[in-house]
């Protein structure tokens, strides 16, 4: 049996920054370049429900495509409860040993149900992150679940991966682990929207 992993402690961080969005913030720059907030805010819900249903093995239309289709969509209406409703959905269903194992399929794509969880980690991870940090807030973030991000985040080129990932970004040897996965994702850790 895989490894499992408990998405609970990104799920509630996630949670908490996203109920002190303000509405006047949607049209906010974010550190995904090109995207605002709102849209910030519409990949989330999309992807939430998309991965819970990865978790179910419930493969079909919310697994086959990508969920934000041609580009990030804006934040729906509703999306404060819709989020409040699907994360604690997402968290339980990772929850469940079956979840990481067999196949799964994510976006259109079929993959070990270990590495679907860990890319449900990664994006309720990064993407808190980046709404807290275009929000003005603060994100704090474990060591087991850096260390998980870092797992999969670790294994793509430094150079960045189109579509997932930009180029690493250099911290100084004092960085966080958390720090650290921030950087290999191609984000910078002290990036603001000032």
């Amino acid at each position: 049996m895989a490894d499992l992993v408990d998405l609970g402690p990104a799920g509630e961080r996630l949670l908490a920054v996203s109920a002190n969005v303000g509405d006047d913030q949607l049209g906010a720059p974010t550190p995904c370049e090109g995207r605002t907030v709102g849209q910030l805010i519409g990949h989330l819900t999309g992807l939430v429900v998309a991965f819970r249903a990865a978790a179910e093995k419930d493969l079909g239309p919310l697994t086959d495509t990508n969920p934000d289709g041609d580009g990030w969509p804006k934040a729906p209406p509703g999306w404060r409860e819709a989020l409040g409703e699907h994360v604690p959905a997402l968290v339980a269903a990772w929850r469940e040993p079956g979840a990481w194992e067999g196949m799964t399929r994510a976006g259109g794509v079929d993959l070990p149900g270990q590495v679907g969880g860990l890319v449900a980690l990664d994006e309720i991870v990064l993407h808190g992150w980046d709404l807290a940090r275009a929000t003005g807030q603060a994100y704090d973030c474990d060591d087991a679940t850096a260390g998980a991000c870092m797992a999969f985040v670790g294994g793509f080129d430094e150079g960045g991966t189109p579509g997932l990932f930009g180029p690493s970004v250099t911290v100084g040897p004092d960085a966080s682990a958390f720090e650290q996965v921030l950087a290999r994702s191609g984000r910078d850790p002290q990036w603001s929207a000032d």
